[in-house]
């Protein structure tokens, strides 16, 4: 029983953080089965099979929240689908010891580039409105869905810093489209796994836990997501990026570091990304103390700007 209730609690905490930065769920939930001895096929059937339920909550909580472009979650979903399935059916002959830090390697960097631009440009809406096409997400959901079933958890990490990275769509609406699109993709993962696996090795019960403690923090999350303003959360966002990915290669075949020096590396990189919260907190503050002044004022599209737009663009009787 204590071990169900601290997998409820783990879902709970892995699902407010995923549906509220569109990733790591997957990574979280199967990092600690695995820490129990769980093998890693069974893990990630065993996540998945989670999930289904807890991205069909979240999914429809953003959907309620105004947080998802349909149009987005159909051309990245279902490729991902695809490459779930495909992922979830090799797992078992499948070695991810060279992929894995190679994945990461090209994650960190885009985590930092995500950082750096959010902390100290902000949330730029140049493209903002600019369709995603399918040349782009039709190979990302393949890839994500593919990386997702294999490694236990892939499919926000990919997915959510290649599409925010474009500019072309709002952040919330990134995390709700990218959590919305998990359904489909852990719905074929668990597919893949039941022909692949069967119910070997996979424990309904703890599943059902990580399913409790996710349903109960998706709507939270959703609603976090919706009120956390674009500049913050995309800060946020690349902060998890480094951290996680940094760790992967720390522990990797290619870098085998750890001890002190592992621990001097994470002190460093959480003082960093605290202090880009803070400055992005911060900016976010000003910018909106200069927009109130300025609507104050009348002036860069306040009121009186407004006023004066709206009698020049009134039809003429």
């Amino acid at each position: 029983m204590r071990t169900l209730i601290l997998l409820a609690l783990a879902g709970l905490g892995a699902q407010l953080v995923d549906g509220s930065l569109g990733m790591a769920y997957g990574v979280t939930s199967t990092t600690l089965l695995l820490a129990v001895g769980t093998n890693p096929a069974a893990a990630s059937a065993t996540v998945h099979l989670a999930e289904i339920g807890t991205t069909l909550v979240s999914g429809a909580s953003h959907w309620r929240f105004g947080n998802v472009d349909w149009r987005v979650v159909a051309k990245v979903g279902i490729p991902g689908a695809v490459g779930a399935f495909a992922g979830a059916t090799v797992l078992s002959s499948l070695s991810t010891a060279v992929a894995e830090p190679a994945m990461s390697l090209i994650l960190l960097a885009l985590g930092v580039y995500l950082l750096g631009r959010f902390t100290f440009v902000g949330f730029s809406s140049r493209n903002l409105g600019k369709p995603l096409r399918n040349r782009f997400l039709s190979p990302l959901g393949l890839v994500a869905g593919f990386v997702d079933a294999t490694g236990g958890g892939g499919w926000g990490p990919v997915g959510t810093p290649a599409i925010l990275a474009s500019g072309r769509l709002e952040p919330r609406k990134v995390i709700g489209s990218i959590d919305t699109a998990e359904f489909l993709v852990t719905v074929a993962a668990s597919i893949g796994f039941l022909a692949g696996l069967g119910h070997q090795g996979i424990d309904l019960a703890w599943a059902g836990a990580l399913l409790v403690g996710g349903v109960i923090a998706a709507p939270i999350a959703a609603w976090l997501v919706r009120h956390v303003p674009p500049r913050v959360l995309g800060s946020a966002v690349g902060g998890i990026i480094v951290i996680t990915n940094t760790r992967t290669l720390l522990n990797s075949d290619w870098v085998g570091a750890g001890g002190a020096l592992a621990t001097a590396v994470y002190v460093v990189l959480y003082a960093v990304w605290a202090a880009a919260l803070t400055y992005s907190i911060r900016e976010h503050r000003r910018n909106l103390a200069r927009e109130r002044e300025e609507g104050r004022t009348g002036t860069s599209g306040g009121p009186a700007d407004t006023a004066e737009d709206a009698k020049e663009s009134a039809p003429s009787a």
